[in-house]
């Protein structure tokens, strides 16, 4: 009896094979395991189920190594299979082999008789249909920005409008930074501060932003200390004529102003009804259009040079 999931990367939000471990751990009511972890000797039955061309050269070592030790006593469910050595030996030290499709099935089916075609079923983890709402808030922002305290203040003045509401939550990366776990963490806090009204909708494209930023009555965007001219997403926003939420200080760009142009989470006692808001909206598109576009950057960096 299979008794755990074993598998390589385990984070189900950046992997496909992992988000599969996780919902059929669920269904088969047992725990996922990393395969480079310590406690993975403990468990009976483990299934591996993996794809090694996602290994390091290492860890392909390690596995290889313990699957010498442990052969006869795990089963292994193979994602694909590039015929190295060590796949061709975990192929022969399992108990039982799995294989996610027909063609893996008859390539591996002359050196192991008993390999059972199997499938993946869809892994979709939030299977919600977007609500039509009052009012649709779009956020987005680097997965290790989110500032979770604003958002209360933010869930706070949505409630008080008395309007339905929906928060949408894109994200990026930025290089050489990992879609961690802190990530999820923050999110599960977004999802209990607005109730479940918010939907995640990982790494949109630049088409698929900007109608976001069209659509959507306003654009939520934190930081740490206060918007700064150089901000890409808000700059954007207004260009779209969008009415953005966001925090202001002494270092914010000039000629942005509360109830103006932008609203500041700071000094906002009420979020503006909805025509209010296409006036901020149509404010903040003038200057960033007049003040903060390319041509007004161009011309600075290349000043008519009289003669």
């Amino acid at each position: 009896m299979i008794d755990c999931i074993a598998g390589y990367h385990l984070n189900p939000w950046t992997c496909g094979i992992a988000k599969f471990n996780d919902i059929l751990a669920t269904h088969l009511a047992v725990p996922v395991v990393g395969i480079r972890a310590v406690e993975l000797g403990s468990y009976r039955r483990p299934l591996l189920s993996l794809k090694l061309s996602e290994f390091s050269t290492a860890d392909a070592a390690d596995l290889d190594t313990w699957a010498g030790a442990h052969a006869g006593r795990f089963e292994l469910f193979l994602h694909a299979f590039d015929g190295t050595e060590v796949e061709q030996r975990l192929l022969a030290r399992a108990d039982r082999v799995y294989c996610g499709n027909r063609e893996l099935f008859h390539h591996l089916l002359p050196v192991r008789p008993d390999i059972q075609e199997l499938f993946c079923p869809g892994t979709i983890l939030s299977p919600q249909r977007f609500q039509r709402t009052d009012l649709s808030i779009f956020t987005f922002g680097m997965a290790h920005k989110i500032r979770v305290p604003m958002y209360r203040r933010l869930r706070d003045l949505l409630d008080a409008t008395g309007r339905s509401y929906s928060v949408y939550v894109s994200t990026a990366l930025h290089e050489n930074t990992s879609f961690d776990a802190s990530f999820v963490v923050r999110f599960e806090e977004l999802q209990a501060i607005f109730n479940g009204q918010i939907y995640f909708m990982g790494y949109l494209s630049d088409t698929a932003v900007f109608n976001q930023l069209m659509d959507c009555t306003y654009l939520a965007a934190f930081f740490e200390k206060g918007l700064r001219a150089n901000n890409t997403t808000v700059n954007a926003a207004m260009e779209c004529g969008c009415a953005v939420i966001t925090n202001l200080d002494e270092h914010s760009p000039g000629g942005v102003a509360h109830m103006t142009n932008v609203i500041d989470i700071n000094r906002c006692e009420r979020l503006p009804d909805l025509e209010q808001a296409q006036l901020i909206g149509r404010a903040a598109r003038d200057i960033a259009r007049q003040r903060y576009g390319w041509d007004q950057l161009v011309a600075q960096l290349r000043p008519v040079v009289h003669t």
